[in-house]
């Protein structure tokens, strides 16, 4: 039996502090996305769109390529794609040890304050290294991912929630607050409604080089190691065909593509 587990709800258990989605009017949008700006109406509108767009988690396995929109989350994708504010950015995103995080921030602090587009969307295609920081601990835990990372990370600090995130968002010039370098981590992103993007083509040969290198301790077949890797992506990602693939889909929606 499929299950689908709404985008509310595992945002819940990843502590965004979004468990308001279901409220109505404003505080339903205040709740949604406590670090959206004044104005970010058809943002706060997207979010609440994807907390409510399925996400399938109970694969047992998966194909080398997705054929059948039920083998990716094609509801909160196909939102992506309509959303119709400009400008909007997609970021190829490959290395976890880059400073993509950052990047991103900054492109949202400048278009929303500099240049006054509070709606602006950042999604993160991604795959390469920067995939891992993806799944939830115990999965890094279980296929000792962070040697995957050249050691540069032994476990996925990158999905750590930081103190600065709960600082007052009204006071966006804080060097320290929920807008500075000290709250670049993916919860403090998706809380402004950066859309990270899940790769199955990455999952797909992540779970080869762990097949090659022994690192399979249940013994399971690379469809099933893929499946099992898919169902441990952290709650709010939007799990895709492949990256690469989609950034043309994005692309050809308005999106400016940026490496």
């Amino acid at each position: 039996m499929q299950t689908f587990l709404p985008r509310r709800t595992v945002l819940h258990a990843f502590g965004l502090g979004l468990a308001g989605v279901a409220l109505s009017g404003p505080a339903r949008a205040e709740a949604a996305a406590p670090l959206t700006p004044p104005g970010a109406d058809t943002l706060r509108d997207l979010i609440d769109r994807l907390a409510k767009a399925p996400r399938r988690r109970d694969f047992k396995t998966v194909p080398m390529i997705l054929t059948d929109r039920d083998q990716w989350d094609a509801e909160a994708l196909d939102a992506v794609l309509a959303y119709r504010p400009s400008p909007k950015q997609v970021w190829d995103n490959t290395d976890i040890a880059s400073p993509w995080l950052n990047l991103m921030r900054n492109a949202l602090n400048a278009q929303i304050w500099s240049f006054k587009h509070p709606d602006f969307l950042a999604v993160s295609a991604t795959h390469g290294t920067a995939h891992l920081a993806l799944y939830d601990q115990p999965t890094w835990d279980k296929y000792k991912l962070g040697e995957l990372t050249g050691g540069k990370f032994k476990d996925n600090t990158l999905i750590l929630q930081k103190g600065a995130q709960s600082s007052d968002p009204s006071d966006y010039e804080n060097p320290a607050g929920a807008f500075s370098p000290a709250d670049n981590a993916i919860p403090a992103l998706m809380a402004r409604g950066v859309v990270f993007m899940s790769c199955h083509n990455a999952i797909w040969e992540e779970a080869a080089g762990l097949i090659e290198k022994g690192v399979n301790p249940d013994k399971l077949s690379h469809e099933a190691l893929a499946a099992e890797l898919t169902n441990h992506l952290v709650p709010g990602v939007v799990l895709t065909p492949g990256a690469v693939g989609t950034i043309p889909e994005l692309e050809q929606a308005g999106f400016s593509y940026t490496k």
